[in-house]
């Protein structure tokens, strides 16, 4: 494992690459350590079977890990979170890639989808959420927080806990031990108050890659509530629950988010332009150019108003476009018009 470095905003960040295949960029969770997660045998298997399919590209956000500590409330924004997945696929030289957004890296995920989505190859999202605040009750999201800000030791086993689900008391422990190397208390509990406020709700009928989500039914951290309003919010998204408590994907069954992830995976090569679209959604594509609406085009094509608007759905995904109009000009000029 190497570790380089990136300056966002006069801020330097630490990321990692490992891995071969098509590019697999994961936005930071609420706090890491890329010298210290991998000693955790859980933790280096789970992201060295990722690794076997895809080029993982994992970072530290700015306050934890290996990345600048100071934490200035700019830096806690999601346009913040926004602009440095810009600027590290800018660093990497790439245009696209998918995008794996676990836990509240989620909705940076989710916001990059939506803002940018000529970017973004594929949207995976594990364990994630569209709507912080539904998370669990004011009154708990206030004592945990309390309890990371005012005693690091206690707050950070309590968390262990609730992230871990049914893991024993020597791995919880050591989770316990890694969050305290991975931030500060006060920057610990800034950014767990960003976990419960971030609401990227208005942005998920935005998103328009092929999405896939996966979620336990029983996640401690975040209910699966949450994980299925999300896949429900995106138009096409995929959903796949699996069984377990753990909310870290490496916990409990690994091998299973791993085969759930990787089950339809981003192609390694670039298909030719004509191969891009089944040929209904050309049928679509052409009807949408000659400004025909959902319901016009499906009157012509005997389908539902519904079947159509999810072929476009699919036809924006496929092109990397979020608007109707987007998606002609780039079929255009593809040369699939």
């Amino acid at each position: 494992m190497v570790i380089r470095f990136l300056t966002v905003r006069g801020r330097r960040l630490g990321y990692e690459r490992s891995g071969a295949g098509p590019l697999l960029v994961c936005p930071a969770w609420w706090v890491g350590h890329l010298e210290r997660d991998r000693e955790d045998p859980a933790v280096a298997r789970f992201w060295a079977a990722l690794g076997e399919r895809y080029t993982v590209v994992r970072y530290d956000r700015v306050g934890v890990g290996v990345s600048d500590r100071d934490v200035r409330d700019e830096d806690l924004t999601l346009d913040a979170d926004v602009e440095v997945l810009g600027a590290l696929l800018d660093e990497l030289g790439a245009d696209r890639a998918t995008v794996l957004g676990g836990s509240s890296g989620g909705c940076a995920a989710i916001a990059f989808a939506a803002r940018s989505p000529e970017r973004v190859e594929r949207l995976l999202l594990y364990g994630a959420y569209a709507d912080g605040p539904a998370i669990t009750r004011p009154e708990v999201r206030e004592a945990i927080v309390a309890a990371v800000r005012s005693h690091w030791g206690l707050g950070s086993r309590l968390l262990s806990d609730v992230f871990l689900g049914e893991a024993g008391s020597a791995e919880q422990e050591r989770f316990a031990r890694f969050q305290r190397a991975a931030a500060s208390a006060e920057t610990a509990a800034r950014l767990l108050e960003q976990v419960y406020r971030r609401d990227v709700r208005d942005l998920l009928p935005l998103v328009g890659a092929p999405t896939l989500v996966v979620h336990r039914r029983e996640d401690r951290a975040i209910p699966y509530a949450l994980g299925r309003a999300v896949a429900a919010g995106i138009d096409g998204a995929a959903l796949v629950p699996l069984p377990g408590t753990a909310h870290f994907p490496w916990a409990g069954d690994a091998d299973g988010v791993v085969r759930a992830l990787t089950a339809q995976e981003t192609r390694s090569t670039p298909e030719p332009a004509a191969a891009l679209l089944s040929r209904r959604e050309r049928e679509v594509l052409t009807l949408v150019a000659q400004g025909l609406n959902d319901r016009e085009i499906a009157e012509q094509l005997v389908v539902s108003p519904h079947t159509v608007h999810r072929h476009v759905a699919n036809i924006r995904g496929k092109l990397g476009r979020g608007s109707r109009s987007a998606a002609v000009a780039e079929a255009a000029r593809l040369g699939l018009l």
